[in-house]
């Protein structure tokens, strides 16, 4: 899918392209294509002189090919988004960007509530962009707002986990549950981390290419600011997620320990017994029963005062609660 829009009186609007032909009419400033078919990639390669990556390309890691200046000029960044679904785990999108002819083409898999966002705001505040440099970084902009929401909802989360883990008897279900919970907000706080480590380095790249006129110079170090401002509290996170998993553990322990010392309990407190029936069925020369009448009863009452005593003695010490 290809979208693409114009710059009019400082606002993005939307231009439909449906053919070649519409896209040959139209002077875009910004260039939007969400997982585009070989028709569309042929439009923009043949008619702006731009080959997009291909999938593959867009995914590729590698430090020396993240942000890099073609031989035709074209300037080439690859950036990581964040996009977090309620229905799924977090996932980070990687989005190539080329900015030439005094355009930005946009190129990612999937469509990412930030990109949706920069449209909105774009259409609601005119005179807020001025040229295509100025959608870059009103999207970086935007995706550093995107991690600080992210971050309060991992805070909201985290919370509840408070709550259940410290309440007065934690079960190993709600144990379980905790964990899982932590665990999937763990793996979005370090997402965000790392989104925001990625973003600071193009918003750098930028900075340090002499790209930007004085005010997007402005505007990029206030970004730099904001994301600053957020790795104190993905710290803070993770040193709360570390606490509430060792309590979460310990709870846990302490449940397995109950267990542990119920047949400790029970086994010391029947060994008696089982002693005193051991040398009453070994060391008579004829049965008791014939022999003595009291036997059988003597045996039986020693083996109850037996077992009876360490439970009475237990639950003295208060080792039975």
């Amino acid at each position: 899918m290809i979208n693409v829009f114009v710059l009019q009186n400082g606002r993005l609007n939307q231009v439909n392209i449906d053919s070649r032909a519409d896209l040959e009419n139209t002077t875009p400033v910004w260039v939007d294509l969400t997982d585009p078919n070989d028709d569309e990639r042929d439009w923009v390669k043949s008619i702006y002189g731009v080959t997009l990556p291909g999938e593959d390309e867009v995914k590729d890691i590698e430090a020396s090919a993240r942000y890099y200046e073609a031989e035709n000029g074209d300037l080439h960044l690859r950036t990581d988004f964040l996009l977090e679904e309620d229905d799924g785990p977090s996932r980070v999108i990687t989005v190539a960007f080329i900015l030439a002819r005094d355009m930005l083409f946009s190129v990612h898999s999937e469509d990412l509530p930030i990109f949706r966002l920069v449209r909105m705001r774009a259409r609601s505040r005119p005179g807020s962009i001025g040229d295509y440099k100025d959608v870059l970084l009103d999207l970086y902009a935007t995706d550093a707002e995107y991690s600080a929401d992210a971050l309060e909802g991992v805070y909201q989360s985290l919370e509840e986990v408070s709550r259940s883990v410290l309440q007065e008897e934690l079960t190993d279900q709600d144990a379980a549950g905790a964990l899982n919970a932590i665990a999937h907000e763990e793996d979005l706080n370090g997402r965000i981390r790392r989104n925001m480590m990625d973003t600071r380095r193009a918003v750098s790249f930028l900075m340090r290419g002499r790209l930007l006129n004085s005010e997007q110079f402005e505007e990029a170090r206030q970004i730099m600011r904001d994301i600053e401002s957020l790795d104190g509290h993905t710290a803070f996170l993770f040193d709360k997620i570390n606490f509430l998993m060792d309590a979460t553990v310990g709870f846990i322990n302490i449940n397995q320990n109950k267990i542990i010392k119920i047949f400790s309990v029970a086994s010391v407190a029947f060994l008696p017994p089982t002693l005193i029936a051991s040398i009453y069925g070994m060391n008579f020369k004829v049965l008791p029963e014939l022999d003595w009448t009291f036997g059988y009863p003597l045996a039986i009452l020693l083996m109850v005062a037996s077992a009876v005593t360490p439970f009475w003695y237990f639950r003295r010490r208060g080792w039975l609660k």
